[in-house]
């Protein structure tokens, strides 16, 4: 379980969280989204200590994550996002393998382990464990880092627009293949997005943040029911308008 317990994050020119109180249960897939600069993405950076608050404090499993150093923590959660960060001097497997070497596992678990998740990714191992980055496509490299999140097998993951810039095609399948793993796995994670529809149809639990306060958190179909408030309603129009404008295609198509 994760929990912000009244997080603030003030910058030199803003404040970017602010008195933030969020609870995520176990193996629960919380939605970030909002609208730039709501303060989503510092949330996560919160989480795993890439920032530190300016007052509050975040904690996993009961215990302040403050009580360790960093580093240490950041080897226990997974960490993926949109620009992927792939080494470019590693070859696929290398890059997939960087948690668990600095964990110490040993070479035949990382290889194993390597192997297992290029599979789990729809990526062949025999085909992609020895490419470089700058062979790969952008769905692969984001295929790759979505294994190397994995690969030490978190409890917990973070994930920051991961699949964002991707064509359509490809983000459903990610968004598929991380659906899946993540039910398998019994993973919890926070995943930020800017995209409402993502996020209806892949949380369990929707947090809308603006100006870096919580305006509404809940089910999907909470938000549907009953929007907070006209920010929410806004973010939700898109969604309701792709659906109709497809509902009405489809029934022009099915009555010619």
């Amino acid at each position: 379980m994760i929990e912000l317990r009244a997080i603030t994050r003030r910058f030199a020119d803003r404040v970017a969280v602010d008195d933030l109180s969020l609870t995520v249960d176990t193996g629960e897939l919380l939605m970030l989204v909002g609208g730039s600069g709501s303060g989503k993405s510092t949330t996560l950076r919160l989480v795993n200590r890439l920032i530190e608050p300016t007052r509050g404090s975040v904690w996993i499993d009961g215990a302040d994550t403050r009580s360790e150093p960093a580093p240490l923590l950041r080897r226990r959660i997974g960490y993926c996002f949109q620009q992927v960060g792939l080494f470019p001097h590693l070859s696929v497997a290398e890059n997939v393998a960087v948690t668990p070497t600095l964990l110490g596992w040993s070479a035949g678990q990382i290889a194993a382990r390597v192997d297992e998740l290029l599979a789990r990714v729809a990526l062949d191992p025999a085909v992609y464990r020895d490419r470089r980055p700058a062979e790969l496509s952008g769905g692969e490299a984001q295929r790759v880092g979505l294994a190397r999140a994995l690969a030490a097998r978190p409890r917990l993951m973070l994930l920051d627009e991961p699949f964002g810039a991707l064509d359509p095609l490809t983000r459903e399948n990610l968004q598929q293949a991380f659906a899946s793993i993540r039910r398998e796995l019994g993973l919890t994670a926070i995943f930020v997005t800017h995209d409402m529809a993502e996020a209806l149809l892949l949380g369990d639990r929707i947090a809308v943040l603006h100006a870096g306060r919580l305006v509404q958190v809940g089910a999907p179909s909470e938000l549907l029911r009953a929007p907070a408030d006209e920010r929410v309603a806004e973010l939700l129009r898109t969604p309701r308008r792709q659906a109709e404008a497809l509902d009405a295609l489809l029934g022009r198509r099915s009555d010619g």
